[in-house]
């Protein structure tokens, strides 16, 4: 089986990091989407480094392989949502963000991640296309030398409603940056749902050259709300086919469930969703649903 599935910690806040780290081994799961923030692995708090140790020796128990993620809410501005940005009009409020991947970064080569995380943010009021995609290479600049230094690859997604919002964007960028090796793409399932023109499925096997992170979750056409499975419009089937056969493209990181408003049922949506998906995935569902480990 070529597919990795992982659980995202942002879904499961109400627990701490050790128990959703032992929660999601007992389920069966291969890995972890770990976002750095307050209530797991607080990036801005003191002895990061110890902090860091002590995840890795529970990754290493539990047998959890991890993705980084920097989508917290508030970790960096606890007025603003996902502030500051990438885009911000102050060089220092983006400097601020920009540092926030740095970490990232470091963090990720000390656990053994497969990638880092990141989005460019929504683009400020009075901001030009231009200005915008000049603000993002250049804040994203230092990030792409330090994930070539680590060897752990920047893996950007397209969101709704931000600069980057598709895979159209993406490789505007990848343009844009001269192309660096260490630049990969996140592709989140449920966004292909809610805004790309291609299939889901189609998008996968786009992607598949520059994939680095896989996130996944229901979702309906023209609407961001990522929702637990079966209660959207994906066609599953056709999507995991897709997602199944990337490791004959050399992708064999995480498909990490993202279910970040859902924490109050975060335990138990993390036994369905695991479910759900063996049951569906072909080269499982043809040998019986054992755990993917």
């Amino acid at each position: 089986m070529t597919i990795r599935l992982g659980y995202g910690t942002n879904g499961l806040t109400d627990l701490r990091l050790d128990d959703a780290l032992e929660l999601l081994a007992d389920l069966g799961y291969d890995g972890v989407g770990l976002t750095l923030d307050h209530m797991h692995l607080d990036p801005l708090a003191p002895d990061l480094a110890a902090r860091t140790r002590h995840v890795a020796a529970a990754l290493d128990r539990s047998g959890l392989g991890v993705t980084i993620e920097t989508g917290a809410r508030y970790v960096l501005d606890p007025r603003r949502k996902h502030g500051p940005s990438l885009l911000d009009a102050d060089p220092e409020a983006r400097a601020v963000r920009t540092r926030l991947l740095l970490r990232a970064v470091d963090v990720a080569a000390d656990l053994g991640a497969h990638a880092v995380h990141c989005f460019s943010g929504i683009t400020p009021p009075g901001t030009s296309p231009e200005t915008a995609w000049e603000r993002l290479t250049d804040a994203l600049a230092p990030v792409l030398d330090a994930a070539a230094g680590t060897g752990v690859p920047l893996a950007i997604e397209p969101e709704p409603g931000h600069l980057l919002a598709t895979l159209s964007d993406f490789h505007r960028l990848r343009v844009l940056s001269g192309d660096p090796e260490p630049l990969g793409l996140t592709l989140d399932i449920g966004h292909c749902q809610c805004l790309e023109p291609a299939e889901p499925a189609d998008c996968v096997r786009a992607a598949a050259p520059w994939l680095r992170h896989v996130q996944i979750e229901d979702m309906r056409r023209g609407v961001h709300e990522h929702l637990p499975f079966g209660d959207g419009e994906i066609d599953f089937p056709p999507v995991l086919e897709a997602l199944d056969a990337l490791g004959d493209t050399g992708y064999h990181g995480l498909t990490v469930v993202e279910l970040p408003r859902h924490s109050h049922a975060g335990p138990e949506l993390a036994r369905t969703s695991v479910e759900f998906l063996r049951s569906r995935i072909p080269s499982m569902s043809s040998k019986g649903a054992t755990p993917c480990r």
